[in-house]
Parts: structure tokens; C-alpha cells; sequence
């Protein structure tokens, strides 16, 4: 006779909440939230509609920047030259809308941006030159080259040549800056690129192991070389927008911005190491950038004091965003 035996069945393990995990999947929003929160508390203006649409015109330039350095940075690289070709695109933009009218003048502009990007993406791609040197070789030539261009001085746009690219600096439509708009439909179409084509797959295939990309017959130098000029194109896109908003070409603005647009990225989740990276939490990065510095010009915060207090906030955001695996511990 045979004796059945019942197993008792096993209930299923609990699922103790993951604050490394968590972190990892949604620090950025914490970080954006926790920022937005304490601003509106610490001043009552930060929420107010003028302000708040002044936040987003003034990021607008980091914003569309950021999208050219996260291509570049999911393929493990760096471009330290972005705030230059800012400059060169400032420029040059305000040189050729007098001679040419808008449409050209702003599509050499961004093209001489891409060309910028083409120069690096070779020596960095088929050369096989380090990206932090060449880049930062590239960062001192283009912006004393913007500043030959212009004579080291202010370029003044004529006023009927330049009424088209002001009026998009100051316009609106639907409410909404009108560069904030162009932000939108980059990183409308870099999401698509990024997470629907070939080319964004690859890209980010490269960063997270591009040897066996390579051994699958890929030719890697290529796409690496495309993502520099991706983002000298919107670099140089981003000086105009600079050059819409003040009506005056200038070789002396963008400094610094390449570690403004490195921190959007970097608070963005990105690995500086490669492959991976988001175009959301990008823009949820350049969101902190701007709500940052714009609290801290509300509520008073002397110049000087400001960037002591950007680069301790930084490292905080740095911290929890990149910092979940202490929770582990």
C-alpha cells in the first residue's frame, strides 16, 4: 500500500524594498523633486508662471547640448570642446544671418559645428586618440578660433537681418518659449534615434562592450565618429539659440558650459564608463542645473558663493544618484 505524503506548500519569499535599486531606477526624480519642493518653499516666486518658463528658456541651450553629449558618452567618450562651439556657433550665426537671412545662416552655423565634431571624431574614432585630450585640444583651438572670427569683440546683428532669430529667442507659441520648443523636439527625436533605430541600439552597444561589437562586423570608428558630430551640430544649434536671445554674436560666451552640460548628463544616470543613459532623466538633469542656479538667484546667493554651492549640490545629486550600492552594504 502505498502512503501519499502532502508537502506543506512554500510560501513565497518577501520582497524587502531595495533603496539601492530604487535609487538607481528613480534618483533622478527624487533629486528633481526634493530641488522643486525646497525651492517653492524657499521662495515664493520660484512657482510662478514668469519664472518658471524663465527656467525653461534659460536651460534650453544645456538642454540641446546635453543631448549631443549623451550620444557621446554612451559610447564611452567625452567632449570636453561643446562650450567652444557654442561660442563658434554664436558667431558665426550672427555673421552669416546678416549675409545669407536665417535659414542659411543658421544651417552653416550648425554645420560648421558638425564639421568641428567631424575633426574630433576622426582623430578619436580612426586615430584612436583619447577623447579627454583631443577633446580638450579641440575645446582651446575652436574657442580662439571664434575669437579670431570675430575680432575678439561683440558682433551686432543688423536689425532687419536679425529680426526672424531674435523674435525666436523672445517669442512664444502656446504659451511656451520657443526655444524650449526646439529643446522638446531634440530630445523628441533623439528618444527615437536612441530607443527605435540601429543606430541608437549600436551606440549604446558600444559603450557597454564595443570589442564585441566590433567582432560582429560592425564598423565601429564609424558611429563613434557620428556621435561627436551629433554633438558639435547641437552645440553649435545651442549658440544660436544664444545668439537669438541677445541679438549679439560672441566668442566669450559658453564658458564653463561643458561641465554644466557633463553634470546634466552625469545626475542624468549616465555611466561615464558607457552604455548607458536616458534621454528623460537627461533632461530631468538639465532641469536640476537650471532650478539650481535659478534658486540660488532668487533667494540672493552671491556670484562667487553660487558656484561653491553648485558644486556642493552637484556632488550631493552625484551621491544619491550614483551611491546605491552603499545600501547594499
Amino acid at each position: 500500500m502505498t502512503q501519499s505524503t502532502t508537502v506543506a506548500p512554500v510560501a513565497a519569499p518577501r520582497r524587502s524594498f531595495d533603496a539601492g535599486e530604487f535609487f538607481r531606477r528613480y534618483g533622478t526624480v527624487c533629486i528633481f523633486l526634493v530641488l522643486v519642493l525646497g525651492a517653492s518653499f524657499e521662495s515664493n516666486a520660484f512657482l510662478s508662471d514668469r519664472n518658471i518658463m524663465n527656467v525653461l528658456r534659460q536651460i534650453s541651450g544645456t538642454g540641446i547640448m546635453a543631448v549631443g553629449m549623451l550620444f557621446v558618452i554612451l559610447t564611452g567618450g567625452i567632449d570636453l570642446s561643446v562650450g567652444s562651439i557654442l561660442a563658434l556657433g554664436s558667431v558665426v550665426s550672427a555673421i552669416a544671418i546678416d549675409a545669407h537671412g536665417t535659414g542659411a545662416g543658421v544651417g552653416i552655423s550648425v554645420g560648421a559645428g558638425a564639421l568641428c565634431g567631424l575633426v574630433t571624431g576622426v582623430l578619436v574614432a580612426y586615430a584612436g586618440l583619447p577623447p579627454f585630450v583631443i577633446t580638450l585640444a579641440a575645446m582651446t583651438a575652436v574657442r580662439g578660433f571664434a575669437l579670431i572670427v570675430s575680432d575678439g569683440q561683440p558682433i551686432m546683428m543688423d536689425d532687419d537681418a536679425s529680426t526672424v532669430i531674435t523674435n525666436f529667442g523672445s517669442g512664444f507659441f502656446l504659451g511656451i518659449p520657443d526655444p524650449v520648443w526646439l529643446m522638446a523636439l531634440v530630445f523628441v527625436v533623439a528618444g527615437v534615434v536612441l530607443g527605435f533605430t540601429k543606430f541608437g541600439r549600436l551606440v549604446k552597444a558600444i559603450g557597454s562592450n564595443r570589442e564585441a561589437v566590433r567582432l560582429s562586423g560592425i564598423a565601429v570608428p564609424r558611429y563613434v565618429m557620428a556621435v561627436y558630430v551629433i554633438s558639435g551640430a547641437l552645440a553649435a544649434l545651442a549658440g544660436v539659440i544664444t545668439t537669438s536671445r541677445t541679438g549679439v554674436g560672441s566668442g566669450v560666451v559658453g564658458v564653463g558650459a561643458e561641465l554644466n552640460v557633463i553634470a546634466a548628463v552625469v545626475i542624468g544616470g549616465a555611466s561615464l564608463m558607457g552604455g548607458k543613459g536616458g534621454v528623460i532623466n537627461t533632461l530631468l538633469g538639465a532641469l536640476v542645473m537650471g532650478v539650481i542656479a535659478n534658486i540660488m538667484n532668487l533667494v540672493g546667493v552671491p556670484g562667487y558663493n553660487q558656484q561653491v554651492c553648485m558644486g556642493a549640490i552637484i556632488v550631493i545629486a552625484m551621491l544619491l544618484q550614483h551611491g546605491s550600492r552603499w545600501f547594499k552594504r
